[in-house]
C-alpha cells in the first residue's frame, strides 16, 4: 500500500473512502487520483477496502478515492456533475437511468473498449441494453439483481408439490394445489408492474415500442394483454389486493406469517421476511420464474447498475481502467459472491452457484430485460399508468379499452 497523508483523521481506508475523503499523495513521483461515485449499499466496506487495496497496489500511480452517494435526488446530482466543469472520472448509475445521462450529450462513449476488452458479447442483456444508446455504449454493466419465486418448502410438501415447477403451465398447476384452506398459492399484489412486465416480454409484447425516434405505448398489443391473463390467473390463486403493489402491505412480511407458499421478489427480500419470522431460516427454497418452455426461464426485469464515464471526467484514461478492473471477471466474482449479486455476464453465473436464490436469479437474469431506454421513462414510472391498468383488468374492466388507455398515457408521456 502506498504512504500517504490522510485529510481525515480515519483508520480504515474503506472507511475513508465512504467517508468521501480526499487523499494527499505521499513523497515520490506524480501520483494521480481518480474521483469515484459509488451509491449508497452498493458494495459493502470490506469488499471496497479490498478493491481499493489491490487496485492501489497494482497501479502505484494511481489513488482512488471513493464517496458514496444517496440514491434520493441522485439524477439532479450525477446531471450537475456531467454537464459541469469537472465531475468524477467515474459514476456508478442505475442501469436504467444511463439513457436520461446520455441524452446530455456528455458520456465518454465507450463502445471501443467495450468490445475490445471488456467481452461485451456475453454481458446481460438487461444491463447492457440500457447503457447503448443510438449504437453506441455509454454505460459497462456492473452488476444485476431479479426477481425469483421464493416459496416456504413446507407448504410444498403439504400439498404434495415435490418438484419446483419447470413452466408456467406447471407453475399454474402447482399453485392451484397449494391454493387450499388454510393457505394461499402465491400472495401476489394487483400493481405488481415489474413480475407483469415479464410476463410480456416473454409473450413477445413490450411495455412501449420505440418507432423512427418516437416512442409508443404497447400495453394493448395482443401479445402484452396475454402477459396480463397469465397475471390474472397467477394472482387470483392467492389473496393479494387488486389495488396495491408489493410495498402496500410489504409482501415480505405478508410472507412471513407462514401461511403464504410463495412470493416474487429479489433475494433481497429473504432479510426482511427472516427479521419478521426468524422461524422459516431453514424452510425457504428459491426457483427462476418459469418460463413458457421447460429450460428457458420467464423474462425479467433485470435491475443493477452500470458505470458511465463524463466526457468531463479529469483523468478519463485511467478512470477506464478503473472500470475494467471493477467490471472485470476477477472482481466481478469477487462483488458477486459478497454481495449476492448476478455478475455482469452469463459466463460467470456459475461463480454464485453455491448460493441458492443467487444462483436462482443468475438463470432468470440470462433472459433479463430492461425497460423501454427512453430518456422519459423515469417520468412514466413516476404517476404510472401500469397500476391502474392492472387493477382494472383484475377488476373484472375490459383489458383491451383499460390498456388502450394506458398505452395513451405512456405515449403522451413519452413525448414530452
Amino acid at each position: 500500500m502506498k504512504n500517504r497523508f490522510l485529510a481525515c483523521p480515519l483508520a480504515a481506508a474503506t472507511a475513508l473512502a465512504l467517508a468521501g475523503c480526499g487523499l494527499l499523495p505521499g513523497a515520490g513521483g506524480e501520483t494521480r487520483t481518480v474521483d469515484i461515485w459509488l451509491m449508497r449499499d452498493s458494495v459493502s466496506e470490506d469488499f471496497l477496502k479490498r478493491f481499493t487495496e489491490a487496485y492501489e497496489d497494482e497501479h502505484d500511480d494511481v489513488e482512488l478515492n471513493v464517496t458514496i452517494q444517496e440514491w434520493t435526488g441522485i439524477g439532479k446530482k450525477v446531471t450537475e456533475a456531467i454537464t459541469g466543469g469537472g465531475g468524477p472520472d467515474v459514476i456508478e448509475v442505475g442501469n436504467t437511468q444511463v439513457a436520461q445521462y446520455a441524452d446530455t450529450d456528455r458520456l465518454f462513449d465507450l463502445t471501443l473498449e467495450s468490445v475490445r476488452d471488456l467481452g461485451s458479447e456475453d454481458w446481460l442483456p438487461g444491463l447492457a441494453e440500457p447503457g447503448s444508446i443510438g449504437g453506441s455504449q455509454y454505460g459497462i454493466p456492473w452488476y444485476a439483481a431479479n426477481r425469483i419465486v421464493i416459496y416456504n418448502k413446507d407448504l410444498f410438501a403439504q400439498a404434495g408439490v415435490d418438484a419446483t415447477p419447470a413452466t408456467r403451465a406447471e407453475w399454474l398447476s402447482a399453485t392451484e394445489k397449494l391454493n387450499r384452506q388454510g393457505s394461499q398459492g402465491i400472495y401476489l399484489a394487483g400493481q405488481d408492474w415489474y413480475t407483469l412486465a415479464g410476463f410480456i416480454w416473454d409473450e413477445g409484447g413490450e411495455l412501449a415500442v420505440d418507432k423512427g425516434g418516437e416512442w409508443t405505448g404497447a400495453l394493448d398489443s395482443p401479445a402484452a394483454l396475454r402477459g396480463m391473463d397469465f397475471y390474472k390467473d397467477l394472482q387470483s390463486l392467492g389473496s393479494g389486493p387488486k389495488n396495491a403493489d408489493e410495498q402496500n402491505p410489504p409482501q415480505a412480511e405478508v410472507f412471513a406469517r407462514g401461511d403464504v407458499a410463495q412470493i416474487v421478489a429479489t433475494p433481497s427480500a429473504v432479510a426482511a421476511v427472516l427479521k419478521a419470522n426468524p422461524g422459516l431460516k431453514d424452510k425457504l427454497g428459491y426457483f427462476p420464474i418459469p418460463g413458457k418452455k421447460a429450460g428457458t426461464p420467464c423474462a425479467v426485469f433485470t435491475g443493477g447498475s452500470d458505470l458511465i464515464i463524463p466526457e468531463n471526467a479529469p483523468d478519463r484514461a485511467a478512470a477506464l481502467e478503473v472500470v475494467k478492473a471493477l467490471a472485470g471477471e476477477k472482481w466481478q466474482t469477487e462483488l458477486a459472491r459478497a454481495m449476492g449479486y448476478v455478475p455482469n455476464k452469463k459466463g460467470l453465473a456459475s461463480v454464485v452457484s453455491g448460493q441458492e436464490a443467487t444462483a436462482a436469479m443468475a438463470a432468470g437474469a440470462a433472459n433479463g430485460r430492461a425497460t423501454p431506454n427512453s430518456p422519459q421513462w423515469a417520468s412514466v414510472e413516476g404517476d404510472n399508468p401500469i397500476k391502474p391498468f392492472m387493477t382494472a383488468v383484475l377488476e373484472g374492466e375490459d383489458a383491451k379499452k383499460a390498456a388502450r388507455t394506458a398505452s395513451e398515457a405512456i405515449t403522451d408521456t413519452l413525448a414530452e
